[in-house]
């Protein structure tokens, strides 16, 4: 009976490898370009580790009579969590089959660093599988296992392929590979997986572009390529659609500069057009040179990517129509330059806000509240289930959490929740700060104004959230990502040195927790309502 079950087993195995080959010969890829990752667990002690191969791979061993296990044998040790070993020959099919280790089998969730380790885990051992296929190998078609969640498998393995190389010449510029899933009935969540994580390298792309490539305009323009193709309705406000509506603050910042400011409003409809919509503000400064405060030139090489509140909202967004979420959403992005000119604002300026109150401007290096005060002010006229903000607000969320987290206000607990579970699903995790009444003496109570656009100080984060709490109305929730948009040593396997992209997927994930339940409250739908949802959008 057990020499049946193999041989049955073998069978419908080498139907599945025969015909994936047969898919990979009809796109026309050369067989020497196709590659394919499996993972291997370890079980054991420190002194002696023995090998532990997942599910797939052990299908996958006997299709190629125990040649794959022979292999990884004769290679060295056991590869350990993010070790790594090339097999070559293990059968035709699969000229270069790369075995990821995944560590021992036996994580989930850790309540106290509040992420999925397993799905953390997954995230890194796709893209360090897929990268060294890529790489090494020049594979063209990277066939790759689903590790046990085929959602984070494909995030891993697309965030981990991409790399910003749209500037340079073609001889040096490497192919991105195909990606395949291999062996998984699970297409649903692969493509789900895959959204989310082209959705991040949307924002990592606009990041990275150069200021003179990118001024408000060209990205204007950009996200109407990205987002209308999607349904997504866009409005473009100019300068005197502005200040028609008294936006002065957001003028101010402009002031400096050549090019004209944009307030670009983009509207997804997902359900009921009466329900009340998400408003979403992202920050959109496409460069910042400090103003009259001006920044040194290192804190300046990096200010291109000041707008990557905007992109994270822009592609999110994008991801939401492509997922065809059940929610309305309006994204507001004021779009500006913060420059040095003969109109630029000074330290020590009074604006009077869209709400008709007075900001005294204590540094032109901390614009980005003014910017967004006034968007705020003008996201209540359509009355939101609530408003989310996102920006690169304060130096101090970076001092306090590093790299580990985006920083979060928010004067509604259940928003708060939904944001922290959505963090943890996701791996890029969010971390709350206070909102005290504390903090508002510092911008309140101004002696030439009514509140005061301070300058970096102690508790910096919570003073810029506590003048934005001034213009906010209703449910709020207010994300600084100042720590995570960039990092030179990326603290996930699957990112790159620059700019991260982070936390497009958490804010993926919140957005699809948020369906509006006809009495108005956030509900959280369950995985298999998602899958759904994603399954037509693919």
């Amino acid at each position: 009976m057990l020499k049946v079950l193999r041989k049955l087993s073998q069978t419908n195995l080498a139907k599945e490898v025969c015909h994936q080959s047969k898919r990979c010969v009809s796109a026309k890829c050369v067989d020497n370009s196709t590659g394919l990752v499996l993972g291997t667990y370890i079980r054991g002690s420190e002194d002696k580790v023995v090998p532990e191969l997942t599910e797939t791979a052990l299908k996958y061993n006997i299709v190629s009579e125990g040649k794959l296990v022979s292999l990884l044998g004769i290679s060295g040790p056991p590869p350990r969590k993010h070790e790594y070993r090339i097999l070559n020959g293990v059968e035709s099919t699969y000229p270069n089959v790369t075995m990821i280790g995944l560590g021992h089998n036996c994580v989930g969730y850790n309540e106290e660093e509040e992420i999925d380790e397993c799905k953390e885990k997954i995230r890194e051992a796709a893209a360090t599988g897929v990268r060294v296929l890529s790489d090494i190998c020049y594979s063209k078609v990277i066939y790759l296992e689903d590790f046990g969640h085929a959602e984070s498998a494909a995030e891993g393995a697309v965030m981990g392929l991409w790399k910003h190389q749209e500037h340079k010449t073609d001889p040096s510029k490497a192919d991105v590979p195909r990606l395949q899933l291999f062996n998984s009935c699970d297409l649903d969540s692969w493509h789900i997986g895959l959204i989310k994580g082209e959705a991040q390298n949307l924002a990592r792309r606009l990041c990275e572009l150069p200021a003179n490539m990118l001024v408000p305009r060209r990205f204007a323009e950009f996200a109407v390529d990205f987002m209308y193709p999607m349904g997504i309705n866009i409005e473009i406000k100019t300068t005197p659609w502005l200040k028609d509506m008294g936006m002065n603050a957001f003028l101010a910042v402009a002031k400096g500069s050549c090019h004209e400011p944009i307030l670009l409003e983009a509207s997804y409809i997902g359900c009921d057009p009466c329900t009340p919509p998400i408003v979403m503000i992202g920050k959109g400064v496409t460069f910042d040179t400090g103003g009259f405060c001006l920044k040194t030139p290192e804190d300046m090489w990096h200010k291109r990517g000041d707008m990557s509140g905007a992109a994270c909202v822009i592609a999110a967004m994008k991801a939401a129509a492509t997922l065809q979420l059940a929610v309305n959403i309006r994204a507001l992005i004021p779009l500006c330059e913060n420059m040095l000119g003969p109109n630029a604002m000074k330290p020590g300026d009074i604006e009077r806000a869209m709400n008709g109150r007075t900001i005294a401007i204590d540094s032109t290096d901390t614009q980005s509240k003014l910017i967004m005060t006034d968007v705020l002010s003008y996201a209540a006229k359509f009355k939101p289930t609530f408003t989310l903000d996102i920006g690169t607000l304060s130096r101090g969320v970076r001092s306090g959490l590093g790299s580990a987290a985006t920083g979060v206000f928010t004067n509604n607990e259940k928003l708060w929740e939904n944001m922290r579970l959505a963090g943890i699903h996701t791996g890029d995790r969010v971390w709350r700060l206070p909102l005290w009444n504390h903090f508002d003496k510092f911008v309140k109570y101004s002696d030439i104004a009514d509140y005061a656009n301070t300058a970096d100080a102690l508790g910096s984060a919570c003073r810029s959230a506590a003048l934005l709490k001034q213009f906010a109305c209703g449910d709020w929730i207010h994300l600084d990502n100042y720590g995570v948009a960039r990092e030179a040593e990326p603290s996930a396997r699957y990112l790159r040195p620059g700019m991260t992209g982070r936390p497009t997927r958490t804010l993926i994930e919140f957005l699809a927790q948020c369906t509006i339940a006809s009495n108005g409250d956030v509900k959280t739908p369950s995985d298999e309502k998602l899958k759904l949802k994603a399954a037509s959008g693919k």
